[in-house]
């Protein structure tokens, strides 16, 4: 099968993002792709809740879901909105970080809220409270489709192994992990992380990203780290997707997803323990 990975500098206005985002899934197309996955927050990126409250919508009501749903639909691709910022109706008023898999007939296929929160403070001058903002989610995801079992996490997630392993250990051959990678951590992390995912699990590993510096109309400027990656379940990058948005196409052989848990069965070796 063939995936690609659009790399995205998503403003904060979800309506000026659409048409950008729609244009690099056709040209997806036109590379041959059967799976096509854009990052996290793909609608709508930005440091403003009050701007948030403005623009975003309600899952029904959210034009780029129905966008990508149509286009899904038309084109007969499954393609993956790594995720969309929606409106809940949580009486706090926090929104979902929700990622969504949709089928060839346009239908959703699967969909997976963010279960963990991006609370840190990498420096005196970057910190991020992504729960003051969002509410987690509770629930792993693996979807079932004709092209493989693919596994739906977003970016913090990645820090957290025990999630990919359960996901492996359920059958998962890719595991998705869209982000706006911080790029404070990205440099050092991103990548490490990356291939101990895929290698842990004897997955591919697709994770496309936001990149650059984010057009804003309110709150702090924000910049992702970009760089997606396409890892094989040996832990090989095959493709990087540098600093730029970009269209990044690759090929995959699922028999390699068998062939490396063969070789090193360690999801079949787990044994009880003690401790500390």
């Amino acid at each position: 099968m063939r995936a690609s990975l659009l790399q995205l500098t998503s403003s904060d206005d979800p309506e000026a993002n659409l048409p950008v985002m729609l244009g690099m899934v056709e040209q997806a197309v036109q590379e041959g792709a059967d799976l096509i996955l854009t990052p996290e927050v793909t609608n709508c990126v930005s440091s403003s809740r009050t701007r948030q409250q403005q623009v975003l919508r309600h899952e029904p009501d959210d034009p780029t879901l129905a966008a990508f749903r149509e286009a899904a639909a038309r084109l007969g691709k499954h393609l993956l909105l790594g995720s969309i910022a929606v409106k809940t109706d949580d009486p706090d008023g926090r929104f979902a970080n929700r990622s969504f898999l949709i089928g060839p007939s346009g239908e959703v296929v699967a969909r997976y809220d963010k279960i963990h929160m991006f609370d840190v403070q990498v420096s005196e001058t970057e910190t991020y409270r992504e729960s003051a903002g969002y509410r987690p989610g509770n629930v792993s995801v693996l979807a079932q489709t004709p092209l493989a079992a693919i596994g739906l996490t977003i970016c913090y997630d990645l820090r957290f192994p025990h999630l990919y392993r359960g996901l492996a250990k359920a059958g998962a051959q890719i595991i998705a992990v869209p982000s706006a990678f911080s790029p404070g951590t990205g440099p050092a992390h991103w990548q490490p992380l990356l291939q101990a995912r895929a290698i842990e699990t004897g997955a591919y590993v697709l994770a496309p990203a936001q990149c650059g510096t984010h057009p804003g109309t309110a709150g702090r400027t924000r910049r992702s780290h970009g760089h997606s990656l396409v890892v094989s379940p040996w832990g090989e990058v095959l493709a990087d997707g540098g600093d730029a948005p970009d269209v990044i196409t690759v090929d995959l052989d699922l028999s390699d997803v068998d062939d490396a848990r063969h070789k090193i069965p360690a999801l079949t070796h787990d044994r009880p323990f003690e401790g500390p």
